[in-house]
């Protein structure tokens, strides 16, 4: 064992490959004496991993024109001076652009190399498939905490989530095709609530429901498949919901459970 305290911020570090090689090889010690803290740094790893294979896109993308032309060196004056003060007008500009640089590129990463398309009423609306891929690589590795209410309390869960997104909404029964419920929590949308449930099967494969009351208006009704980096989405809109299950599991399995999550919704 490893004669310093391993903290989580240790921890953290050692998954990113951000400690010097005699700390690395304390860490590895301590991980070998203790499986828990082992399984749940291998959780981290995992969700590494599938964050990167959705984002890593993102790093290939030149920033847009006008960004560009704001950030570019600024022209000399002919006197050789680029301005006569500190915080000049054009001072200020490059500042703003350096941030607005910043903020764009990082937003652009989040939201997984997508252009953002505001609505009539100016809401940012993400497509369904990427706010569902987020949900599950951010999630569906978590093995100590990836929902917020278990299986076990199902009719609260129900009641909850009907109460956050004003609407009857209840987990579908995935267990005749091999998917047990683990539970479910609430998420953020673009302008309200949304909900995930996940499931899992013997395996320990995870699948993830999400359910969000944003895109009743969108006209793409049909079911709808997307590839978001390692993830598979299966995407539709229904009555007074959008719908997306997602896994990094088969075309043709996700596609199957998907089916069946729509007659179970479909009937209701």
């Amino acid at each position: 064992m490893s004669p310093n305290p391993v903290s989580e911020t240790d921890l953290h570090a050692y998954v990113d490959s951000a400690l010097p090689e005699a700390r690395r090889v304390e860490i590895e010690d301590y991980l070998n004496g203790q499986p828990d803290e082992a399984a749940r740094v291998r959780t981290y790893v995992a969700q590494k991993k599938a964050l990167q294979a959705l984002f890593n896109p993102v790093l290939d993308e030149s920033l847009p024109e006008k960004l560009r032309r704001l950030a570019s060196p600024p022209r000399m004056t002919a006197t050789g001076r680029s301005g006569n003060a500190f915080l000049s007008r054009y001072s200020m500009r490059r500042i703003a652009a350096g941030v607005v640089i910043a903020l764009a590129s990082g937003y652009a990463g989040w939201l997984a190399h997508t252009p953002l398309q505001p609505t009539e009423s100016r809401i940012v609306m993400r497509p369904l498939p990427q706010q569902a891929a987020v949900a599950h690589v951010v999630f569906s590795p978590d093995a100590r905490r990836p929902v917020e209410v278990l299986a076990e309390q199902e009719d609260q869960l129900a009641a909850w989530i009907s109460k956050r997104l004003g609407i009857p909404m209840h987990p579908p029964k995935l267990a005749p095709l091999g998917y047990e419920l683990v539970g479910g929590r609430l998420l953020p949308g673009n302008s309200g609530p949304v909900a995930q449930f996940m499931y899992q099967d013997s395996t320990g494969r995870r699948l993830t429901l999400y359910v969000s009351p944003e895109y009743t208006t969108t006209k793409e009704t049909a079911f709808r498949f997307a590839q978001e980096g390692a993830v598979n989405v299966f995407y539709w809109v229904d009555g007074q919901c959008g719908y997306a299950l997602s896994g990094s599991i088969e075309k043709s399995e996700l596609a199957r459970v998907s089916t069946a999550v729509y007659e179970q919704f479909e009937h209701k």
